[in-house]
């Protein structure tokens, strides 16, 4: 049975510079069944889900639900939920985990200054403090929105939990789900496609040393498509591994052509050519589509190491 998922790979489509954007992660655990838009459409209240929606539009706050892996049944008994919130722009990485017994509590944070990287609201309302344990693996699994996501998502969410990846949740949505099982790794925010479970492991062992892996890498959330894909070709180019060593400070130009500069925080900076072009020939862009589409991909035409004055001229 073909499916979104097998015809790109199929056809090779690149991951880089896919991931879904944003600044800032906010995440609530939900147990129980999760529709297509998950926080109007699972056992989360709606009113909070939509309220929640509201309130983060605009901020490069991204609110997203999450599960354990395995068995998730709602009692519909008052538990306590785990939060999380993580900031991913390089030099000022955080991920704060907190507790509730009430979701409504989150509607009392700021996200505006959440997503300005800014975690006092988030510790002040719900007593949130850094998070000492693994890194966050998160998973798309939510077969609602593309049964990709389901086929192959819960099966690398479980092997993770059981193989004793304590960091393991399945979350609600991370958009491409022609590139699943898709993976989003916390705090550092990249993403991943067409994850496997050994190459997972690699992922999050390199990040527990401050390291990221470019294999199968969709881009860092921080940065709109563009940028990220102009700052793994630096991180390739150069063989620069080390987390928050690049950062994205300018973007020029517009769809479908532009030059987007990445400064390492040693001083260097490249100017990269980033060509925005439609994947050829049609294909699925979703299991649930109902007629082909061209997805957009970012293609690096030129990295180029550029004088600081240069890189940073009007």
């Amino acid at each position: 049975m073909s499916t979104c998922s097998t015809v790109s790979h199929d056809l090779d489509e690149p991951v880089s510079g896919t991931a879904a954007t944003a600044r800032t992660w906010l995440l609530l655990e939900q147990s129980g069944p999760w529709g297509a838009k998950a926080l109007t459409s699972s056992h989360l209240d709606p009113a909070l889900g939509r309220a929640l929606e509201a309130a983060a539009k605009g901020t490069g706050v991204r609110i997203a639900l999450i599960r354990r892996p395995g068995r998730h049944a709602d009692s519909g008994v008052a538990t306590i939920r785990q939060v999380y919130a993580a900031h991913t722009v390089p030099g000022n990485v955080w991920l704060h985990g907190a507790t509730t017994r009430d979701p409504w509590d989150l509607l009392g944070l700021d996200l505006a200054a959440l997503g300005r990287g800014d975690h006092g609201s988030f510790d002040a309302t719900l007593g949130g403090r850094p998070h000492t344990g693994d890194p966050l693996a998160l998973v798309c699994t939510n077969g609602k929105r593309d049964r990709c996501c389901a086929l192959l998502g819960r099966p690398l969410a479980a092997d993770l939990a059981a193989s004793g990846v304590d960091g393991a949740w399945e979350v609600t949505h991370l958009g491409g789900h022609r590139f699943s099982p898709t993976l989003l790794v916390l705090p550092y925010g990249y993403a991943y496609g067409r994850a496997e479970a050994h190459a997972v492991r690699e992922v999050l062992q390199s990040v527990q040393e401050g390291r990221i892996v470019v294999e199968g890498c969709r881009g860092n959330s921080a940065w709109e498509r563009p940028g990220q894909a102009a700052e793994l070709a630096v991180r390739t180019a150069v063989r620069e591994y080390a987390a928050e060593a690049l950062t994205v400070v300018r973007t020029d130009g517009a769809a479908p052509h532009w030059e987007v500069t990445v400064a390492h925080a040693d001083g260097r900076h490249w100017r990269v050519v980033v060509a925005q072009s439609a994947s050829l020939p049609p294909r699925p862009e979703s299991c649930g589509a109902s007629v082909l589409g061209s997805p957009a991909r970012m293609d690096v035409v030129a990295v180029r190491e550029v004088r600081t004055s240069t890189a940073l001229a009007c």
